[in-house]
C-alpha cells in the first residue's frame, strides 16, 4: 500500500522581499500491511462440510469398515477379514442376483430415457399455455408415499385388476394374465412409472435453457428432425440426460420394496432385498455392508461419468 507524507521545507529570503514561503513537499513512501483474510468463504462451507461429514461420509467411512468385519453366533466380530467379499465373488446366488439387478435397473433406466425425452422436449419448447399445470402432474405423483404408488400397481396389476378387465373387456385375451404380478414383468413396469419424473425433471430443465435459435437455425441450414436431434438436441441436453439416468439407476439398484410388493417370486429377487435382509431378519450386518460394496462401486462410475459431461456442475447448453 502506498501513502503519502507531507514535509514542511522552510525557504530562505531572497533579495527581492522580506517575507519566508514555506512549501508542502509531498513525498510517496511505501508501507507494508499485514494481509487480510477473507474468511467468510470459510465460514460458509463450514455447515455443509459438517453436515456432509456426519450424516455422508462417516456412515460410508463405517459402512465400509463393517464389510470387513464377520459375524461369529450373531456377534459381530471386529477381526478383518475378507470373508464376505469371498462369500459374494464365490456364492452364485448373489452374482445372479447382482447382474439380475444391473439388467432390470439399465432396461428401466433405457426405457425412461425413451418415454421422458419427448414429454420433455414437448413441455419446453411446444407446450406455452397451461405448461405449469402440465408440469405439476408430472411431479403430483412424487408427492404421494412411494409405498403407496407401489401398492397401486399391485392393484392394477393383479389378476382381477385394471390391466387384465381391461384386456378382458376388449377381448385383447380370454383369460386373466397372471405374469403382471408377481414377474419381473411387474417389477419393470412399476420401475418405470415410479422413477419417470426423475427423468423428465432434469431433462425439461435443459432443454428449457436450450435457446430456440439452435433449432431455427439447424432447419434453415437444411437439417431433418433426426440430424437436428443428433447433433444440436441430443449433445446439449447430455448434462440433464445423465443427471436423470444416475436418479433412475442408483433409485432402482437399491430398491427392495417393489420387489417385495410386485415381485415376490423365485427369479425375481434384487439386490437391494437381500441387503435388507442381511440388515434385518439374518442379522449379518457385514455381509450385508459387503453386499453394498459392487452397488456403490457401479453408481460411482455413473457419478463420475455425470460429472465429467457436466451433470453434477452448471449444466448450461452451448
Amino acid at each position: 500500500m502506498i501513502l503519502a507524507r507531507a514535509i514542511v521545507v522552510p525557504i530562505p529570503e531572497d533579495s527581492q522581499g522580506s517575507w519566508m514561503a514555506t512549501a508542502s513537499a509531498v513525498q510517496a513512501i511505501p508501507v507494508k500491511r499485514a494481509a487480510r483474510v477473507n474468511l467468510a468463504p470459510l465460514g460458509l462451507l463450514a455447515a455443509p462440510v459438517v453436515w456432509m461429514s456426519f450424516f455422508y461420509l462417516a456412515p460410508l467411512a463405517l459402512l465400509l469398515v463393517h464389510a470387513f468385519w464377520s459375524v461369529d453366533y450373531l456377534t459381530i466380530d471386529r477381526t478383518l477379514t475378507l470373508i464376505n467379499i469371498r462369500t459374494i465373488t464365490e456364492n452364485p446366488l448373489y452374482r445372479t442376483v447382482l447382474v439380475r439387478t444391473f439388467l432390470i435397473a439399465a432396461a428401466v433406466t433405457l426405457t425412461d430415457i425413451l418415454l421422458a425425452f419427448p414429454i420433455a422436449f414437448y413441455l419446453a419448447k411446444r407446450v406455452k399455455k397451461h405448461r405449469e399445470l402440465l408440469l405439476m402432474l408430472v411431479v403430483f405423483p412424487l408427492w404421494s408415499s412411494y409405498l403407496v404408488r407401489a401398492f397401486a400397481w399391485k392393484t392394477i396389476l393383479g389378476t382381477n385388476g385394471i390391466l387384465n378387465s381391461f384386456l378382458l373387456t376388449t377381448g385383447i385375451v380370454n383369460e386373466p394374465v397372471s405374469a403382471f404380478l408377481y414377474s419381473k414383468t411387474g417389477m419393470y413396469i412399476t420401475f418405470c412409472q415410479v422413477w419417470l419424473p426423475f427423468m423428465i425433471l432434469p431433462l425439461f430443465t435443459i432443454l428449457d435453457r436450450m435457446p430456440n435459435t439452435l433449432l431455427e437455425a439447424a432447419s434453415d441450414l437444411g437439417g431433418n428432425w433426426w440430424q437436428t436431434f443428433r447433433r444440436v438436441v441430443l449433445p446439449l441436453s447430455l448434462p440433464g440426460l445423465l443427471a436423470g439416468s444416475l436418479s433412475v439407476f442408483s433409485l432402482t439398484m437399491g430398491d427392495y420394496i417393489t420387489p417385495s410388493l410386485i415381485g415376490g417370486s423365485p427369479g425375481t429377487e434384487l439386490i437391494g432385498g437381500i441387503i435388507a435382509d442381511q440388515f434385518g431378519i439374518a442379522n449379518n450386518w457385514p455381509l450385508g455392508a459387503a453386499l453394498i460394496l459392487p452397488v456403490l462401486a457401479i453408481v460411482s462410475v455413473f457419478l463420475l461419468l455425470a460429472n465429467r459431461f457436466g451433470a453434477l456442475g452448471r449444466g448450461e447448453p452451448g
